[in-house]
């Protein structure tokens, strides 16, 4: 089943709070604004300029929606990987369809630094290319539609970069690694620890459908990066010629 993952960077809670990350199938709901003990939001945007109920975000098979309740603010939603991309919604605005994989929702503020989460669209399906003019009932889709123009297929190809330069069984990179290993080598900038991860939970979840571990292996920090590796190297998504996507390897 498709379904988006919404990443609040750090959290707004009263205490400052950890990041806030959900996982939303179709037909859920998360409401986001600054909340109070009667207008309860799964995301706690703690700024003055924000509504206590400032939106909800409503997930749908193939895409998600957007809903503004401000009465005077638009809000942007940002393609942070669009080259400058977005979409305005407009006060009062209902079900606003996004159309892209990943987003970066942005809500004005009072002070220099705006409020901001960033949104995983459900998995975007494409036709098989070499079935492409068949009669619909006879189509084929891609088992798994990966955008090698996205941020979450670089953090692939980070993850499986030491087992295609080494056939050997190499330890698979953790978080700390690809941070270094992509410093400054994306369009948003350095990315965060937790930044790659939901990446890699996007990819798990959404992208390759990895099964939830076993009892007896979620005690395996790395259970889940291996299973992306090795799926990913047993169907050929990432090959060696996608290497080039990544800086040059220090020496």
């Amino acid at each position: 089943m498709s379904g988006v993952v919404v990443h609040l960077p750090r959290g707004n809670g009263p205490d400052g709070g950890g990041p806030v990350t959900l996982r939303l199938g179709p037909g859920e709901v998360a409401r986001f604004g600054r909340g109070s003990p009667r207008t309860p939001v799964e995301l706690r945007l703690d700024d003055e300029a924000v509504s206590r109920l400032a939106g909800e975000i409503r997930v749908a098979d193939d895409h998600w929606q957007l809903t503004n309740h401000s009465t005077s603010h638009s809000y942007l939603v940002e393609n942070p990987e669009g080259a400058g991309e977005y979409l305005r919604v407009q006060p009062r605005r209902v079900g606003a369809p996004i159309p892209f994989e990943f987003s970066r929702v942005v809500l004005p503020t009072r002070g220099q630094v705006p409020v901001a989460f960033q949104v995983f669209a459900p998995d975007h399906v494409f036709l098989d290319p070499d079935a492409t003019g068949a009669p619909w009932g006879s189509r084929t889709v891609m088992a798994y539609s990966l955008d090698e123009t996205a941020t979450y297929f670089l953090v692939l190809v980070a993850l499986c970069e030491p087992r295609l330069r080494d056939l050997s069984r190499i330890a698979v990179p953790t978080t700390p690694q690809i941070v270094e290993r992509l410093d400054g080598h994306t369009a948003s900038g350095t990315l965060t620890a937790r930044a790659i991860s939901s990446h890699i939970d996007y990819l798990a979840e959404q992208k390759l459908r990895i099964r939830p571990p076993d009892a007896h292996e979620a005690d395996r920090r790395n259970g889940k990066r291996e299973e992306i590796v090795g799926l990913a190297l047993r169907f050929g998504l990432v090959r060696e010629e996608h290497l080039t996507l990544l800086p040059p390897p220090a020496r």
